[in-house]
């Protein structure tokens, strides 16, 4: 059984910066690619960034420049850094697994991310 531990929301200003966690256990790690994801109110949930196994990494055109995902295999942890925060960037935050599109494991709860104006 997966289990996730999401941490690191919490409200900002706009420009300002913070960094998500996402510790996993019970699962296979190392040989997979690891996803954030968030989910705005009234929005659908909407995939960010990606590091995968190799090291090399992807990003939405809405986060490209300002977030950088990264991975620290043994402590099966991944990361996200935001910076220049804006507040449409407002939104839960998800970590998971993704294979042939679909995801590996249940949704943890995810952390909040408030950007105010």
């Amino acid at each position: 059984q997966v289990h996730f531990v999401e941490s690191g929301g919490g409200l900002v200003q706009p420009g300002g910066s913070l960094t998500l966690s996402c510790a996993v256990s019970g699962a296979l790690f190392n040989n997979i690619a690891w996803d954030w994801y968030r989910q705005a109110p009234g929005s659908q949930r909407e995939l960010i960034a990606r590091v995968n196994s190799d090291m090399t990494t992807n990003y939405d055109d809405s986060v490209k420049g300002r977030f950088t995902i990264s991975r620290d295999n043994a402590k099966k942890t991944v990361f996200l850094r935001m910076s220049a925060l804006k507040p449409t960037d407002t939104a839960v935050y998800h970590c998971n697994s993704f294979g042939f599109s679909t995801p590996r494991f249940s949704w943890g709860q995810g952390t909040q991310v408030t950007v105010s104006s």
